[in-house]
Order: structure tokens, then sequence, then C-alpha cells
């Protein structure tokens, strides 16, 4: 899961609402349940939103450290999986001049120490390419390989910010790995083939929001807003499924007057075919 902001129509102005995207996607452990996305509004990012639009859900959650989640995780709730990529940005930034300039941020010195942590999750990054697609059993296998790196990263994030400033943006970024509770749910992919490394599923679901609000600027009511989130989970779930989105709506407009209830569910994008082309003579 992730979310982005969303501005929405308020008296006087705008208000920054959120907008939530719960991804399912099994492709990369070679699982049979169609591909999906589901998108959600609200008018801001108290942990009350996920709780709610996950009632009654059961299963490993992969999302990045957000406090806001936690509720998510308590009584009988599956553990969480947390997100690698969101770690490994922390690091890359300090490390980067040119792209922290770029963003009009201020420049540092390069960090050697970033450096070094971005060089040891990309040793388990690599191990992770290798098993894409690869069933559950065999990627747990595989993954074996990638618990010594994990423990050696540990335990050199663990020296190095016994010397560090704890106002040191890297101590920050170690400090985001190793706070209490966190380090086991970063390792949590160890544990198990079905669960993904990092959260880009739901990262990838929100790109194209980014690109939108430069063209609709906001929603017009919160209302409008549950719109824009149905058609944004219609568009993205045809999207994973590498279908073209207009396609699929033209089709499925065309047909859906002719068909029954009980065939409905053989246009959703998961079952859905494109209508044969006949040509002409």
């Amino acid at each position: 899961m992730d979310d982005t902001t969303v501005p929405l129509l308020a008296k006087g102005g705008t208000q920054t609402a959120r907008l939530w995207t719960y991804v399912r996607d099994d492709r990369p452990f070679g699982g049979g349940a169609a591909p999906a996305a589901l998108f959600h509004v609200s008018r801001d990012r108290g942990m009350a939103q996920p709780n709610r639009h996950l009632a009654g859900w059961q299963g490993i959650l992969q999302a990045d450290a957000y406090g806001g989640y936690n509720d998510l995780y308590r009584g009988d709730r599956d553990p969480s999986a947390l997100c690698w990529s969101h770690a490994r940005r922390m690091f890359l930034e300090l490390a980067d001049i040119q792209g922290r300039a770029h963003k009009g941020k201020v420049a540092h010195d390069k960090s050697p120490i970033a450096l070094e942590a971005v060089a040891r999750i990309d040793a388990i990054f690599d191990l992770e390419r290798q098993i894409k697609g690869m069933d559950a059993s065999a990627r747990l296998e595989t993954r074996q390989r990638a618990a010594p790196l994990v423990e050696d990263l540990h335990g050199w994030m663990r020296s190095e910010l016994g010397v560090l400033s704890r106002h040191n943006p890297v101590a920050k970024a170690i400090g985001y790995m190793r706070a209490k509770d966190r380090w086991s749910a970063f390792t949590r992919f160890l544990e198990g083939g079905r669960i993904c490394l990092t959260n880009n599923a739901a990262e990838r679901a929100l790109r194209g929001v980014a690109s939108g609000r430069k063209s609709w600027l906001f929603a017009g009511s919160e209302r409008g807003g549950d719109r824009a989130a149905f058609m944004y989970s219609l568009i993205v779930t045809a999207k994973i499924k590498d279908i073209d989105p207009q396609a699929w709506l033209t089709d499925v407009l065309a047909r859906l007057p002719n068909t029954t209830a009980s065939r409905v569910s053989d246009l959703l994008p998961w079952n859905w075919q494109p209508p044969v082309r006949q040509l002409a003579a």
C-alpha cells in the first residue's frame, strides 16, 4: 500500500487530501491471483483511514514505516513487511550531490557511509532480481543467500551508528531501518517467498496521479474524489494487466448493456478478452 496527496476543493481554496492505493500482484512469485489495484480518497492521513479501508482483511501488508499504519499490525493481524526501496532512497539522496542540487536542496559533500549503505543494499537487490517469477518455495530457498548480506548490513549499521552524531542525516537514515520493531519488518522477506522486497508495485500505481494533478488540478468535492478513486482503480488495474485502458473501457461500455448480471465478471480486466476483429474480404 501507499498514498499521495490530492488537492481537494474547500471553502476559501483547497485542502490537502490523500489518495490511497492497495495493490495485489502475485506475479513476482508466480501466484495465480489476479493483479488488481484499489484506490480510496480521504480528507486526511489519519490512521482511521487505512483501518477503515482494510477492515476484516488478513494478510501481510507491505508499506513504508508511516506510523499511521501501526494499528494494522496489532492483534491477530499478520506482521508487516517494510519496503527496502524507501530505505535505500534515503541513503541514495544523501550520496547524490547533483540530484539534490537539481531539486533545490543543499548539496552537502558526498557521504562515503551513505555510498557504502547503497552498495550493500544493492547487493541484496541483485539477488532479488534473480528470483523474479520463481515460485514461492524456490524464492525462499534462494533468499537464504541474502541472509548473510542482511546480517552484515545490520552489523555494519550498528557500528557506524556508534560513531555518528545523532543529528547526522546518515544516522537518521540508519535509524529509520533500525528503529524499534522495524528491523524485523525489514527482514520479513527472508521468512517467506511470497513477500516482496519492496513496495514498488504500489508506487507504480501512483505514478499517473502526479501527472494527473497537473491536468485536473484538484478534486471538486469529496464525492468527486471518490469517483476519481473509482476510475483510478479500473484504469490502473487494466494497466497492471498490460491492457490498454481506453480500449478495454470502450469495449466494456459497448458490451455492458447486453451482458447479463451473471456474465459481468467476464468484463473485468483479468477476465476480459479483446474482441476479434474480422478482416474485410
